[in-house]
């Protein structure tokens, strides 16, 4: 079974509250923007079909079209998402975990949380290079402590499902890193970040099995979420006849999405946060371990020569 407490997680994330309101406002709003961007440029292919004699292909495409041009958006604002809510989120609860006090200087929980990172990463620029940094470097930890390495004759689609259930579930693991970034209250989040992908690696057994239970409970709730919205989401499409009402499904899907990443996602990391702090508790990154992920990920590599590079600036 897993090694998290379910009610521990729900307490870290109900005394942050104001984090988890100003995430559902966020992606909210990022869901009625694919609604309005994808339903409104549909209507506006409808609207043009009807002069020019193709309604339902020009709706469909305008409905692409809208679609496309929000999830551009959305990739532009990744990097504040990530510095100025995400992490701003995932300080706050580390902060809680610990038992410290969560607003010693007066401020609001966000704006403390904010503080609190900006102390850490003078830019956002420097934390977005971290992250990425890491998730490269979890792929080769994917590879090592997370998969099956040779296929079991006559079962290949088995363990090629295996393998993608467990990919799935490290989906957490640059938010897990950060968060013993901030916990060491590190200089040089280069070489923490560094120590984090080793101690999570020598423990990677351990930490898969618990990931792949969450994601499990993760992606249950997702489904039961859409579910719920997909009648509401064809209904908001139900003006629009033929293939534009697939539309609906698509909104649908943005909005159990949305509210994964407002709620769901941060359970998620308070409980495996639980997990990997017990779990490396007196522990030191193993140098066979360093050495393998040297080895099979340029990423791993690259944090390296960035963390020795931030040991020498501090000379």
């Amino acid at each position: 079974m897993w090694d998290f407490s379910i009610g521990r997680a729900l307490a870290i994330l109900l005394q942050t509250l104001p984090f988890v309101a100003l995430r559902i406002v966020i992606y909210f709003a990022i869901t009625l923007a694919y609604v309005l961007g994808t339903g409104g440029s549909a209507g506006i292919g409808y609207g043009l079909g009807g002069v020019f004699g193709s309604s339902e292909d020009l709706a469909v495409w305008g409905g692409i079209i809208g679609f496309g041009l929000v999830s551009f958006a959305v990739y532009w604002i990744r990097e504040w998402l990530l510095y100025m809510v995400k992490a701003a989120h995932i300080a706050v609860m580390v902060e809680i975990h610990e038992g410290r006090n969560l607003m010693p200087d007066g401020k609001g929980q966000i704006a403390h949380g904010r503080a609190v990172v900006e102390a850490r990463f003078a830019e956002a620029n420097l934390l977005f290079v971290l992250d990425q940094l890491i998730k490269g470097v979890i792929r080769a930890i994917t590879g090592l402590v997370g998969g099956i390495g040779m296929m079991i004759p006559g079962l290949e689609a088995v363990t090629r499902f295996i393998n993608t259930v467990i990919r799935l579930s490290l989906t957490y693991v640059d938010e897990i890193i950060l968060a013993h970034n901030i916990r060491t209250n590190s200089d040089n989040p280069w070489e923490t970040g560094r120590q984090g992908l080793v101690l999570y690696a020598q423990n990677g057994g351990r930490m898969v099995k618990n990931a792949v239970w969450l994601a499990i409970f993760l992606w249950l709730l997702t489904a039961a979420i859409f579910l719920l919205l997909i009648g509401p989401a064809l209904g908001l499409v139900y003006a629009f006849p033929g293939a534009a009402s697939g539309f609906g499904i698509a909104i649908a899907v943005v909005g159990a999405l949305a509210l994964k990443a407002a709620v769901l996602e941060p359970f998620a990391i308070a409980a495996l946060m639980q997990v990997y702090f017990q779990t490396i508790e007196g522990q030191r990154p193993d140098p066979t371990w360093d050495a393998k992920l040297a080895s099979v990920s340029r990423k791993f590599q690259e944090l390296k020569d960035r963390a020795l590079m931030g040991m020498r600036e501090a000379i």
